[in-house]
């Protein structure tokens, strides 16, 4: 996240939500049916970067694709793109991905490498223990941008303050490999003699616990709109990382707003 207008990893709540195609039925009967394509934008307060201890305003889009089928009782900003092979209304596992962008070695990160834009693929995991509350993990191994295997794990109540009205919130905690904090909290020999950041070799473990949460707004069937905040504390290798200790902070927090627009069709 670097400057107003940026995309960045808000394209990642592209989301392709539905069953297994029926055995026999192809990929073009896969695809015929009813669809939706959901629309928006959001504004948000967030770190610079992982670690940061400066803030600024970035914009993102919403741009959310998928085949309509069991509705999803609940759904978070930090879910990242997914595609349900199991989906029985109380559970769904299946592939997921996320679309990561670049770290520029600037400003207080001038002299360290730059981080390459990427993604990360894997699966994902999630049920209902109560009507009321959703857990769900992801696992993912960097591409380009990184070669390590991330966790993250999200637990999260949902209460329905008036039909058009939800609150939502719960912890978080994620989890990383050394190859990972290798490349966003790593510092190199030569890294620290062009920085005058301390050298540092992480290794895996815990990156971060916290807890977020929402209120959403369904003006209309196809209008939605949010009002949501993120704290987490990064832990472990991150927290100890000479970029943090020297340069950052171990508190990071996310506010913003978000507002969309649902379109259906049928193919």
């Amino acid at each position: 996240m670097r400057s107003f207008g940026r995309i960045s990893a808000a394209v990642s709540a592209l989301a392709l939500v539905s069953g297994p195609a029926m055995a026999g039925e192809g990929a073009f009967g896969f695809l015929s049916g009813d669809w939706y394509l959901t629309l928006g934008a959001t504004g948000m307060v967030a770190p610079r970067f992982e670690g940061s201890k400066k803030y600024l305003f970035s914009a993102q889009p919403i741009i959310s694709l998928g085949k309509a089928g069991n509705d999803v009782r609940f759904s978070s900003r930090n879910d990242n793109i997914s595609l349900a092979l199991i989906d029985d209304g109380g559970v769904r596992a299946g592939l997921n991905g996320k679309i990561i962008f670049g770290r520029d070695a600037e400003h207080e990160l001038q002299g360290l490498h730059d981080v390459r834009w990427g993604g990360e693929i894997g699966g994902f995991f999630e049920f209902y223990p109560t009507d009321w509350m959703r857990a769900r993990a992801e696992v993912r191994h960097g591409i380009r941008a990184h070669s390590g295997i991330v966790a993250d794990i999200a637990v999260d109540a949902f209460h329905d303050v008036t039909p058009e009205i939800r609150v939502s919130g719960g912890p978080r905690v994620s989890f990383a490999s050394d190859d990972y904090f290798d490349t966003y909290y790593g510092v190199s020999a030569q890294e620290a003699a062009a920085s005058g950041i301390s050298q540092y070799d992480p290794s895996g473990g815990m990156r971060a616990a916290g807890v977020g949460g929402a209120i959403t707004w369904k003006a209309t069937d196809n209008v939605t709109a949010s009002l949501f905040g993120e704290y987490s504390r990064l832990m472990g290798s991150a927290a100890d990382s000479t970029i943090v200790r020297e340069r950052g902070s171990r508190d990071q927090l996310t506010i913003g707003v978000s507002t969309s627009y649902r379109f259906d069709f049928k193919l």
